[in-house]
């Protein structure tokens, strides 16, 4: 009896021994995760390039239409009148594709991607139209930003966040896709992490290329 005791005890003690070990190495395991994942969340973080000046998104676009170059000369404009202000732009835009960007002051993922928006707004400012929607702001903080960010087209002040309900998106930031025709496309959540992807999708959504 003693024995069978004693055998028991040995084997209680071994078990232990490895829970233990087997504790560690998931706690280990957690850190590596927990390491890579921040890793790779800095180097996105990191990955958006210098916002561009006022003076760099002011500059003429050769071969600009009319109506695109009346909305390059609202160049960072912050304007009232929310959705009806919005959908009258929207109407005036017909014959170009659009594409909406839905930021806030707030909203960190709307910083980060805001200097591949300034970029892409100049690339395709001969073809496609840019707007913004300043989304549940207050004003004096949302001038703030643009200072920052000067951004090529004008924004829309949405304060009672009536354009992004609109889209049924939650949380900012969202982009929104109109063809040429002014049919909305789509309406994507959150932010990007590349230039090259908001590329991407400016092509297929609203251009109506690609996959």
């Amino acid at each position: 009896m003693a024995k069978a005791v004693s055998l028991l005890l040995t084997v209680c003690r071994e078990m232990r021994k490895a829970l233990l070990a087997l504790g560690a190495l998931v706690v280990v395991a957690a850190v590596v995760v927990g390491y890579l994942q921040t890793r790779d969340g800095e180097r996105v973080a990191g990955a958006a390039p210098e916002p561009l000046s006022l003076a760099e998104v002011s500059k003429p676009i050769p071969g600009v239409p009319p109506t695109l170059a009346a909305l390059r000369a609202r160049v960072n404009e912050l304007t009232p009148g929310a959705a009806k202000a919005f959908d009258a732009q929207l109407r005036a835009l017909r014959g170009h594709p659009v594409v909406v960007n839905v930021w806030a002051s707030w909203c960190g993922p709307c910083r980060h991607e805001l200097p591949f928006f300034q970029r892409q707004a100049i690339k395709r400012g001969a073809s496609v139209a840019f707007l913004g929607v300043n989304s549940g702001d207050s004003r004096e903080p949302a001038r703030e930003l643009s200072a920052r960010f000067p951004m090529p087209y004008p924004s829309f002040e949405d304060p009672r966040q009536a354009l992004a309900g609109r889209y049924g998106t939650r949380g900012l930031p969202a982009t929104a896709f109109y063809d040429a025709s002014g049919k909305f496309v789509l309406a994507r959540q959150g932010g990007y992490a590349t230039e090259a992807k908001l590329a991407e999708e400016i092509e297929r959504y609203a251009l109506g290329r690609g996959a």
